[in-house]
């Protein structure tokens, strides 16, 4: 299939199930068996899946307003619909039976020029582990603490809520506490190991974050799973939470380890960063940058880069005295701490033959940095701390 431009529709006819509950299902079969990571149909457009990580049409006819809304439109129910007529989109979950397995999808409905369309992300209905995942060990020292928060920054798409499945589920391997996750929507559903894991889907279960959040602190968990800090309410409930003894785990929208520093301050007014400071100086115990690659190993499709900061008393001291443009250079040389740059990460991929060194060239923050660590140059020394 990798030498295929496009998706023949006759290859997935016969695979789908012949008393499928919606018409939809046979495409969400389809984005299975291929192994594709999302789903995208537009007006005009023939059905879209996006294979390790590149966008491939299917070979069949575009699809048109009718048969859109008959696709569409059976997904949602009643809530979904009320958002979607309102706000022009809606989030939700979706469940596709496939030869016996459930899969999860994340849906996305929305609204562009006058038409409906669609965007869906399949869920694995297995959590990997770190080294499945190609994460570096020091992911795990992050998983050790009681308390405090740790964020998983990157874009829509770069892996993040995988990497903290895997993390929770290291957690479920090895502890008996028990774990709440706030979510919109659910995506991994866990099987309980050691833990005790109760999962809300914000929408179904709670209202919104800030009710799910007033409720979490009286239901005694130790880790706390909030989604996405996209407001400033939410990172305000989750810092609390991590004030008062619990473990937070959450997402961001940052391109770096330091710039999410920026980010968190952006949510906030002005007179308001000195104490956020020191909020996330005390409380914060890592933030993981992420991007995904394509892979150049046969059998893996895509893998992590990670830049990964640990709050070190330097770091600390860094954010205190908004030293913001140091915290590279505090990473660079931090390896003893567990962390690393996005140079020294891409460096292992390309050694370890799992990119290529192009790849890792297009995508490095430092061209010139990179070049010089391939060639065997040591850039964590010489630091500007």
């Amino acid at each position: 299939m990798a030498s295929k431009s496009s998706i023949d529709e006759s290859d997935y006819d016969s695979f789908v199930a012949p008393h499928t509950d919606l018409e939809v299902d046979k495409l969400f079969k389809a984005c299975v068996k291929f192994e594709a990571s999302d789903l995208h149909l537009k007006v005009g457009k023939p059905p879209m899946l996006r294979v390790d990580g590149t966008i491939r049409p299917m070979e069949r006819s575009p699809v048109d307003d009718e048969e859109m809304v008959r696709l569409c439109f059976p997904l949602m129910n009643e809530r979904s619909r009320k958002i979607f007529d309102k706000d022009g989109g809606a989030d939700f979950a979706h469940m596709c039976e496939v030869d016996g397995t459930n899969w999860r999808f994340r849906v996305n409905l929305l609204q562009q020029l006058g038409h409906i369309g669609l965007v869906a992300r399949r869920v694995s209905s297995w959590i990997p582990d770190f080294e499945g995942l190609n994460l570096p060990p020091s992911m795990e020292r992050l998983c050790t603490y009681d308390q405090g928060m740790i964020l998983l920054a990157g874009v829509t798409g770069s892996g993040k809520s995988t990497t903290i499945a895997s993390m929770l589920n290291w957690i479920n391997a090895r502890y008996r506490k028990h774990i709440l996750t706030l979510e919109d929507p659910i995506e991994f559903v866990f099987t309980e190991q050691k833990c005790l894991i109760n999962q809300r889907e914000i929408g179904l279960d709670v209202v919104d974050f800030e009710i799910g959040m007033k409720h979490a602190v009286r239901q005694d968990p130790d880790i706390i799973l909030v989604g996405e800090m996209r407001d400033k309410e939410t990172f305000m409930t989750a810092i609390h939470a991590a004030e008062t003894g619990h473990l937070v785990f959450g997402t961001i929208h940052a391109s770096t380890a330091p710039s999410t520093i920026g980010r968190i301050l952006d949510l906030f007014p002005q007179e308001m960063h000195g104490a956020l400071r020191s909020a996330i100086a005390t409380n914060m115990k890592g933030i993981v940058a992420q991007k995904l690659l394509k892979s150049i190993k046969p059998g893996v499709g895509r893998v992590p880069t990670c830049e990964i900061m640990m709050f070190t008393p330097t770091v600390r001291k860094l954010i205190l005295e908004e030293e913001d443009a140091r915290l590279g250079g505090a990473i660079r040389v931090g390896a003893e701490d567990g962390m690393q740059n996005f140079t020294q990460s891409l460096k292992k991929l390309v050694d370890e033959e799992l990119i290529d060194r192009e790849v890792a060239l297009e995508v490095a923050p430092n061209r010139e940095e990179l070049k010089m660590a391939l060639k065997g140059i040591d850039v964590s020394q010489g630091g500007i701390i």
